[in-house]
């Protein structure tokens, strides 16, 4: 298991943990959603993810709290 913030751009991987951070679920990073790292700003933070067919942009620091496994055989 890594941090979400530790996805590079174009690795996919899958929600296995998750915070008590309600607006992070509200964008639908709850257990077993595929999330795949799209794009980093030019200096590394926020990172934009497509989390079920939308691009969204997360900080470092909230993503870091998002248990993902990138083994998804």
């Amino acid at each position: 298991m890594k941090g979400l913030d530790r996805l590079k751009i174009g690795e996919e991987a899958v929600v296995i943990s998750t915070s008590d951070n309600r607006r992070l679920a509200d964008l639908g990073l709850v257990e077993g959603t595929r999330i795949k790292c799209v794009l980093r700003s030019p200096l590394g933070d926020p990172a934009a993810y497509n989390i079920r067919g939308a691009v969204v942009a997360i900080r470092n620091e909230d993503a870091s709290i998002i248990g993902v496994e990138t083994d998804m055989s």
